[in-house]
Protein backbone atom coordinates (compact mmCIF):
# COMPACT_ATOMS: atom_id res chain seq x y z
CA UNK A 1 0.00 0.00 0.00
CA UNK A 2 1.39 3.47 -0.84
CA UNK A 3 1.32 6.12 1.72
CA UNK A 4 -1.69 7.27 0.25
CA UNK A 5 -3.98 4.51 1.45
CA UNK A 6 -3.84 3.02 -2.71
CA UNK A 7 -3.32 -0.29 -3.61
CA UNK A 8 -0.11 0.29 -5.75
CA UNK A 9 1.27 -3.41 -5.73
CA UNK A 10 0.42 -4.11 -9.62
CA UNK A 11 1.17 -1.04 -11.00
CA UNK A 12 5.01 -1.82 -11.44
CA UNK A 13 5.56 1.46 -13.95
CA UNK A 14 3.56 4.29 -11.16
CA UNK A 15 5.87 6.46 -9.34
CA UNK A 16 4.14 6.27 -6.05
CA UNK A 17 5.33 9.62 -5.41
CA UNK A 18 2.99 10.89 -7.54
CA UNK A 19 -0.04 8.82 -7.81
CA UNK A 20 -2.71 10.96 -5.79
CA UNK A 21 -6.14 9.41 -4.71
CA UNK A 22 -8.86 10.99 -5.97
CA UNK A 23 -10.34 13.47 -3.40
CA UNK A 24 -14.33 13.33 -2.82
CA UNK A 25 -13.66 16.89 -0.36
CA UNK A 26 -12.37 18.76 -3.70
CA UNK A 27 -14.79 17.51 -6.08
CA UNK A 28 -17.85 17.55 -3.82
CA UNK A 29 -17.17 20.79 -1.76
CA UNK A 30 -18.63 23.87 -2.50
CA UNK A 31 -17.11 25.56 -4.92
CA UNK A 32 -17.19 29.55 -3.11
CA UNK A 33 -16.55 31.41 -5.97
CA UNK A 34 -19.33 33.66 -4.62
CA UNK A 35 -20.73 34.98 -8.16
CA UNK A 36 -22.65 34.11 -10.69
CA UNK A 37 -21.26 31.68 -13.46
CA UNK A 38 -19.21 34.10 -16.28
CA UNK A 39 -20.29 32.80 -19.49
CA UNK A 40 -18.86 34.25 -23.08
CA UNK A 41 -20.28 33.43 -26.10
CA UNK A 42 -19.04 33.17 -29.32
CA UNK A 43 -20.74 34.10 -33.13
CA UNK A 44 -19.18 33.46 -36.75
CA UNK A 45 -20.65 35.76 -38.73
CA UNK A 46 -20.52 39.73 -39.35
CA UNK A 47 -24.01 40.10 -41.28
CA UNK A 48 -26.27 42.71 -39.84
CA UNK A 49 -29.38 39.81 -39.71
CA UNK A 50 -26.89 37.33 -38.78
CA UNK A 51 -28.60 34.09 -37.65
CA UNK A 52 -25.43 32.73 -35.66
CA UNK A 53 -25.59 36.21 -33.55
CA UNK A 54 -29.43 35.72 -33.14
CA UNK A 55 -29.39 32.10 -32.05
CA UNK A 56 -26.22 33.26 -29.27
CA UNK A 57 -28.56 36.09 -27.96
CA UNK A 58 -31.42 33.29 -27.19
CA UNK A 59 -28.63 31.35 -25.56
CA UNK A 60 -27.83 34.65 -23.49
CA UNK A 61 -31.28 34.83 -22.52
CA UNK A 62 -31.64 31.29 -21.30
CA UNK A 63 -28.26 31.30 -19.52
CA UNK A 64 -29.23 34.73 -17.86
CA UNK A 65 -32.57 33.41 -16.62
CA UNK A 66 -30.60 30.42 -15.14
CA UNK A 67 -28.65 33.40 -13.11
CA UNK A 68 -25.15 33.40 -15.19
CA UNK A 69 -23.44 36.59 -16.08
CA UNK A 70 -22.76 37.22 -19.79
CA UNK A 71 -20.83 39.05 -22.83
CA UNK A 72 -21.31 38.32 -26.48
CA UNK A 73 -18.33 39.44 -27.58
CA UNK A 74 -18.81 41.10 -31.35
CA UNK A 75 -15.98 39.77 -33.95
CA UNK A 76 -16.15 43.30 -36.32
CA UNK A 77 -12.99 44.71 -36.43
CA UNK A 78 -11.09 41.50 -35.22
CA UNK A 79 -7.58 41.11 -37.49
CA UNK A 80 -6.81 38.07 -38.81
CA UNK A 81 -4.41 35.91 -36.85
CA UNK A 82 -0.94 37.01 -37.11
CA UNK A 83 -2.36 39.76 -39.23
CA UNK A 84 -1.96 41.92 -35.94
CA UNK A 85 -0.11 42.46 -32.35
CA UNK A 86 -1.79 40.85 -29.18
CA UNK A 87 -2.28 44.32 -28.17
CA UNK A 88 -4.70 45.07 -30.73
CA UNK A 89 -7.63 46.58 -29.02
CA UNK A 90 -10.09 43.53 -30.37
CA UNK A 91 -7.66 40.84 -29.73
CA UNK A 92 -6.99 42.25 -26.39
CA UNK A 93 -10.83 42.45 -25.31
CA UNK A 94 -11.42 38.49 -26.74
CA UNK A 95 -8.56 37.04 -24.65
CA UNK A 96 -9.96 39.11 -21.59
CA UNK A 97 -12.63 37.82 -22.08
CA UNK A 98 -11.91 34.42 -21.94
CA UNK A 99 -9.31 34.88 -19.21
CA UNK A 100 -12.88 36.41 -17.35
CA UNK A 101 -15.08 33.44 -18.57
CA UNK A 102 -15.46 30.30 -16.78
CA UNK A 103 -17.46 28.88 -19.37
CA UNK A 104 -18.01 29.49 -23.14
CA UNK A 105 -20.80 28.77 -26.13
CA UNK A 106 -19.76 29.04 -29.85
CA UNK A 107 -22.24 29.22 -32.46
CA UNK A 108 -21.06 29.59 -35.94
CA UNK A 109 -22.99 29.60 -39.47
CA UNK A 110 -21.26 26.36 -41.50
CA UNK A 111 -19.87 28.02 -44.74
CA UNK A 112 -19.05 25.07 -47.46
CA UNK A 113 -19.18 22.20 -45.20
CA UNK A 114 -17.38 24.18 -42.36
CA UNK A 115 -17.02 26.51 -39.93
CA UNK A 116 -16.38 30.21 -40.82
CA UNK A 117 -13.81 31.87 -41.31
CA UNK A 118 -14.76 34.83 -38.84
CA UNK A 119 -15.68 31.93 -36.23
CA UNK A 120 -11.94 30.13 -36.52
CA UNK A 121 -10.15 33.78 -36.49
CA UNK A 122 -11.76 34.65 -33.05
CA UNK A 123 -10.57 30.50 -31.53
CA UNK A 124 -7.16 31.06 -33.07
CA UNK A 125 -6.77 34.01 -31.38
CA UNK A 126 -7.29 32.45 -28.03
CA UNK A 127 -4.22 31.09 -26.64
CA UNK A 128 -3.72 27.75 -25.59
CA UNK A 129 -1.12 29.10 -22.90
CA UNK A 130 0.39 32.47 -21.53
CA UNK A 131 3.30 31.64 -19.43
CA UNK A 132 2.37 29.36 -16.88
CA UNK A 133 -1.48 29.60 -17.39
CA UNK A 134 -3.38 27.88 -19.90
CA UNK A 135 -6.60 30.00 -19.83
CA UNK A 136 -9.16 27.65 -21.34
CA UNK A 137 -8.23 24.31 -19.72
CA UNK A 138 -10.71 22.89 -17.57
CA UNK A 139 -13.52 25.61 -19.02
CA UNK A 140 -16.88 24.41 -20.15
CA UNK A 141 -17.94 24.31 -23.29
CA UNK A 142 -20.94 24.14 -25.81
CA UNK A 143 -21.36 24.37 -29.56
CA UNK A 144 -24.31 25.65 -31.54
CA UNK A 145 -24.06 25.98 -35.44
CA UNK A 146 -27.14 27.37 -38.30
CA UNK A 147 -26.97 26.11 -41.37
CA UNK A 148 -28.88 28.05 -44.37
CA UNK A 149 -29.95 24.45 -45.90
CA UNK A 150 -30.74 21.05 -44.28
CA UNK A 151 -29.79 19.83 -41.25
CA UNK A 152 -25.86 19.20 -40.80
CA UNK A 153 -23.13 19.14 -37.89
CA UNK A 154 -19.67 19.77 -40.24
CA UNK A 155 -19.56 22.59 -38.24
CA UNK A 156 -20.58 21.57 -34.22
CA UNK A 157 -18.32 18.99 -35.21
CA UNK A 158 -15.27 20.88 -36.18
CA UNK A 159 -15.58 23.60 -33.48
CA UNK A 160 -15.80 20.46 -30.89
CA UNK A 161 -12.52 18.74 -32.02
CA UNK A 162 -10.86 22.38 -31.15
CA UNK A 163 -12.63 22.44 -28.03
CA UNK A 164 -10.69 19.32 -26.97
CA UNK A 165 -7.86 20.64 -28.70
CA UNK A 166 -8.21 23.60 -26.07
CA UNK A 167 -8.44 20.77 -23.43
CA UNK A 168 -11.81 22.18 -22.79
CA UNK A 169 -15.36 20.38 -20.77
CA UNK A 170 -17.42 20.41 -24.41
CA UNK A 171 -20.70 18.91 -23.16
CA UNK A 172 -22.21 16.00 -25.28
CA UNK A 173 -25.41 17.63 -26.37
CA UNK A 174 -25.46 20.60 -29.26
CA UNK A 175 -27.36 22.49 -31.73
CA UNK A 176 -28.19 22.68 -35.11
CA UNK A 177 -30.68 24.81 -36.38
CA UNK A 178 -31.14 24.84 -40.51
CA UNK A 179 -33.23 26.60 -42.68
CA UNK A 180 -32.53 29.33 -39.83
CA UNK A 181 -33.67 32.05 -42.26
CA UNK A 182 -37.31 30.32 -41.62
CA UNK A 183 -36.71 29.92 -37.96
CA UNK A 184 -36.59 33.69 -36.73
CA UNK A 185 -38.98 36.39 -36.91
CA UNK A 186 -38.39 40.03 -38.29
CA UNK A 187 -37.38 40.69 -34.35
CA UNK A 188 -34.44 37.99 -34.86
CA UNK A 189 -35.92 36.02 -32.13
CA UNK A 190 -36.36 32.43 -32.47
CA UNK A 191 -39.66 30.74 -33.16
CA UNK A 192 -40.94 28.03 -31.13
CA UNK A 193 -40.22 24.42 -32.60
CA UNK A 194 -38.56 21.40 -31.79
CA UNK A 195 -35.18 23.26 -32.37
CA UNK A 196 -35.96 25.77 -30.35
CA UNK A 197 -36.34 22.83 -27.45
CA UNK A 198 -33.00 21.78 -28.35
CA UNK A 199 -31.08 25.07 -27.49
CA UNK A 200 -32.86 25.09 -24.30
CA UNK A 201 -31.78 21.61 -23.86
CA UNK A 202 -28.05 22.54 -24.55
CA UNK A 203 -28.04 25.69 -22.21
CA UNK A 204 -29.66 23.89 -19.09
CA UNK A 205 -26.86 20.65 -19.54
CA UNK A 206 -24.02 23.11 -20.44
CA UNK A 207 -25.13 24.96 -17.02
CA UNK A 208 -25.53 22.32 -15.12
CA UNK A 209 -21.83 21.25 -16.24
CA UNK A 210 -20.46 24.79 -15.58
CA UNK A 211 -22.03 24.69 -11.85
CA UNK A 212 -20.36 21.43 -11.16
CA UNK A 213 -16.80 22.22 -13.11
CA UNK A 214 -16.11 25.78 -11.97
CA UNK A 215 -14.15 26.09 -8.89
CA UNK A 216 -12.47 22.84 -9.35
CA UNK A 217 -11.22 22.81 -12.91
CA UNK A 218 -7.36 23.15 -11.36
CA UNK A 219 -7.89 20.17 -9.74
CA UNK A 220 -10.13 17.98 -12.36
CA UNK A 221 -6.96 18.72 -14.87
CA UNK A 222 -4.08 18.07 -12.11
CA UNK A 223 -2.62 15.24 -13.98
CA UNK A 224 -0.17 12.49 -12.21
CA UNK A 225 2.66 12.67 -15.41
CA UNK A 226 3.03 16.57 -15.05
CA UNK A 227 3.07 16.68 -11.72
CA UNK A 228 6.21 13.69 -11.79
CA UNK A 229 7.64 16.11 -14.58
CA UNK A 230 7.74 18.91 -12.40
CA UNK A 231 8.97 16.69 -9.84
CA UNK A 232 12.14 15.26 -11.64
CA UNK A 233 12.63 18.56 -12.83
CA UNK A 234 12.59 20.24 -9.53
CA UNK A 235 15.43 17.62 -8.08
CA UNK A 236 17.40 17.71 -11.18
CA UNK A 237 17.39 21.46 -10.20
CA UNK A 238 18.33 20.93 -6.34
CA UNK A 239 20.75 18.58 -7.62
CA UNK A 240 22.79 20.72 -10.07
CA UNK A 241 22.72 23.28 -7.14
CA UNK A 242 23.94 21.29 -4.77
CA UNK A 243 27.07 20.07 -7.40
CA UNK A 244 27.57 23.78 -7.84
CA UNK A 245 27.95 24.95 -4.56
CA UNK A 246 30.13 21.85 -3.70
CA UNK A 247 32.88 23.07 -6.54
Amino acid sequence: MAETGMDVTALDNVSVEDLRPISEDRLFAPDGLGHPPRILLLYGSLRERSYSRFLAQEAQRLLEAYGAETRIYDPSGLPLPDDAETDHPKVAELRELCAWSEGQIWCSPERHGAMTGVMKSQIDWIPLSVGAIRPTQGKTLALMQVSGGSQSFNAVNQMRVLGRWMRMVTVPNQSSVPKAYQEFDDNGRMKPSALYDRVVDVVEEFMKFTLLVRGRSDYLVDRYSERKAEREKRLAAEASMREAVGQ
